[in-house]
């Protein structure tokens, strides 16, 4: 029987590569994202690429969104195996700067959005013993500085994702959460921050990275398929957690002088 999965945020980025990499295996793909354009777009390749499915317009801040998905899925495929909770915006600015509403945008997109989907999937997955992937960033891990609202969402879907592979072992569902750091995608088209020129350095950063959005699907699979809980895409990433893990204080320097730099470059208006 074809195996399932259902991705969020399929519309472009990361999201459009998972679709077009599980699809090279012959996968029936539910595609979601509130830019339908983009995920015709993601569903016509993916066909190209050897796999099928349908596309639903979702915005996961939306519970009944979600479900209605869900269901979607349960009428085409008579099920899901794999769900990967991918939906997410960027934001950045020193915590001082930020507002309550875009503390309130980022906590209802990166982490409640991740939340519902799990909850929305889970009586399907729990049939089908399946998995969840959720992506989170590098910065659930490293908390870098000019992003605390970013830095707690992703930190949520780290901490869900810990809590969902010791709860849902007993039922047979498989957890993983994949932490990439800067990678060449579209994430700035949805930015939002007080300091127009921390975006400005946001980007040169996204487009200094020697890996793709291809790339990081690859490596998902790879090491999904090898039963990784926490996936690592980057080796700068891997090398800089485990220097959090041996050295903490030596990395909040590093942080604190990142700081002081970032605010040089952007001074508050």
């Amino acid at each position: 029987m074809q195996k399932r999965i259902m991705i969020t945020g399929a519309g472009s980025g990361l999201g459009r590569e998972i679709a077009l990499r599980w699809a090279r295996e012959g996968w029936r793909l539910a595609l979601a994202d509130v830019n339908e354009t983009g995920l015709r777009e993601t569903l016509e390749q993916a066909r190209q690429a050897g796999g099928d499915g349908f596309v639903q317009r979702c915005d996961v801040r939306d519970y009944s969104q979600l479900t209605a998905l869900a269901q979607a899925c349960e009428e085409k495929f008579g099920g899901v195996d794999v769900i990967v909770n991918n939906a997410g915006v960027a934001s950045g600015g020193f915590f001082a700067e930020l507002s309550l509403e875009d503390w309130d945008w980022q906590i209802a997109v990166n982490l409640m959005g991740v939340v519902k989907g799990c909850k929305a999937f889970l009586p399907l997955l729990e049939r089908s013993k399946g998995r969840i992937i959720n992506v989170a960033s590098m910065a659930a891990l490293m908390q870098g500085p000019g992003m605390s609202n970013y830095n707690v969402a992703k930190a949520g879907v780290l901490a869900l994702s810990e809590s969902l592979l010791v709860e849902l072992r007993q039922v047979e569902v498989a957890v993983h959460v994949v932490c990439p750091s800067f990678f060449q995608t579209n994430l700035l088209d949805s930015f939002r921050g007080p300091n127009p020129a921390m975006k400005a350095q946001v980007g040169k950063l996204l487009e200094g990275s020697p890996i793709s959005a291809a790339d990081i699907a690859d490596y998902i699979h790879q090491q999904v398929a090898a039963g990784e809980f926490l996936i690592l895409p980057h080796e700068a990433g891997r090398q800089a957690w485990q220097l959090k893990r041996q050295a903490p204080e030596r990395l909040y320097d590093e942080m604190a002088e990142m700081a002081v730099k970032m605010r040089a470059k952007a001074p508050s208006r």
